[in-house]
């Protein structure tokens, strides 16, 4: 590419914010002892890649000094500054898979002085790099349209059974409600701390028929990166966490689903990732429901929960209201009242004290007799239906489809300063 032409394409990637803020960060990150970051920051800004991408890997080496509520968060800015100066020079030269890469990295790990600019770069860049793929295709012959399907579910009761913890779909179950006013779901639900399910919320979402869509993920998203969880579930010594692209997590998900891979494939699972916050078309698929303002509170947070068959949230409580999304195939949900918190041996440890010691799967009897005789409800939560679990309630959460979930935390007014 001619330096001209990369002028061009490179005063089209704007940053007014970290225009407007780098001098004033670049002070504070001297302050705190980034003589070196400060060097190669201002060299980065001149144009050299290499000097762009030593900022970036001081910034980063910074982020894991320590634990990560230790860290300064002007070192999570400088971070972002970093990710901005080499996505630039990215987009200069053409590399729009690398800029989205390092942007996606800045929103990641970054922290929110710049996030803006972050935001608005990956909108420039993704909009660049599909005009470059759409130009590059070539008049192949397109997939079949069950190729493109993401979820194909043939499960009767006898198979989904095989699936889960015993007793499961045998005692009561969560009461499913269509027509339910926000004067109903006040009254009768929040207010008195019970589950529903709520079967008619989601049909006016794009996202019901656009996640179906392997094509479409794969055209919305497939050069992003996200972190996911590899392994049977975060209480498991062989669980980690890996950053790939979406088009990757994709990939693996196929496989796990596909008769001839391996039975030992370990799942692959995008779990509570604020998914919405770092791609914002996927957010425009889908709308907060009015549930979630009912008891006058805020919205706490919002995550994608998407995976094959099999991945499982172990028996864990959340202490907010939380509205959960089935946008794309279908989960088998427990939940126990939280006035049992104790016969449910949570972990001491503090990282883990909202998790239960009892795995549902595969129960011991000799350490947890009673487990098996606690009262419980349960439900298949299908595709359109949203379960309310009402704060502190423990829930075991598994999928027995590929599934792409949502969920919807909020506070009410009473609770609105809880973290």
């Amino acid at each position: 590419m001619s330096s001209a032409a990369a002028t061009e394409i490179s005063d089209q990637f704007e940053t007014p914010i970290l225009d407007a803020e780098s001098s004033v960060l670049l002070h504070t990150i001297s302050e705190h002892g980034g003589y070196a970051f400060v060097r190669m920051a201002s060299q980065a800004e001149a144009g050299d890649f290499r000097a762009a991408e030593a900022a970036r890997e001081m910034a980063w080496e910074q982020l894991h000094s320590g634990p990560w509520h230790s860290v300064q968060p002007a070192w999570r800015d400088a971070y972002s500054m970093a990710c901005l100066r080499v996505a630039k020079l990215h987009f200069a030269s053409g590399e729009f898979k690398e800029a989205l890469r390092v942007l996606d990295m800045g929103l990641i790990m970054g922290g929110t002085l710049l996030r803006k600019d972050l935001d608005s770069a990956v909108h420039k860049v993704s909009s660049k790099a599909r005009v470059s793929e759409a130009q590059g295709v070539s008049n192949g012959s397109s997939s079949s349209k069950s190729e493109c399907e993401l979820v194909h579910d043939g499960l009767n009761k006898a198979e989904i059974l095989q699936m889960l913890p015993e007793k499961s779909l045998s005692g009561k179950t969560v009461v499913k409600r269509s027509g339910l006013s926000m004067e109903g779901f006040l009254r009768e639900y929040l207010l008195n701390g019970l589950p529903v399910v709520i079967n008619d919320a989601m049909t006016h979402w794009p996202a019901m028929t656009k996640w179906k869509d392997l094509d479409y993920l794969k055209t919305i998203a497939g050069d992003r990166t996200v972190p996911v969880e590899v392994g049977k579930n975060y209480l498991c010594s062989e669980w980690k966490q890996e950053l790939i692209t979406f088009s990757q997590f994709l990939e693996r998900i196929r496989a796990i689903g596909s008769s001839s891979s391996s039975s030992s494939a370990a799942p692959t699972y995008l779990a509570q990732h604020p998914l919405f916050d770092q791609i914002n078309e996927l957010r425009n698929d889908i709308c907060v429901p009015d549930y979630c303002f009912a008891g006058g509170g805020e919205i706490r947070s919002l995550n994608a929960w998407f995976g094959p068959a099999g991945t499982v949230t172990p028996l864990h409580h959340d202490p907010h209201h939380n509205l959960l999304a089935q946008v794309v195939g279908k989960k088998y949900v427990r939940l126990y009242h939280s006035s049992i918190s104790d016969e449910l041996h949570p972990y001491t440890e503090t990282m883990l004290f909202n998790s239960s010691k009892v795995d549902l799967d595969n129960i011991d009897e000799k350490v947890f007799p009673k487990v098996r005789d606690l009262e419980f409800v349960d439900c298949i939560l299908e595709e359109g239906e949203m379960l309310y679990i009402p704060p502190k309630w423990w829930h075991y959460v598994r999928s027995l489809t590929t599934s792409f979930s949502v969920s919807f935390w909020w506070n009410d007014t009473e609770n609105s300063t809880d973290s």
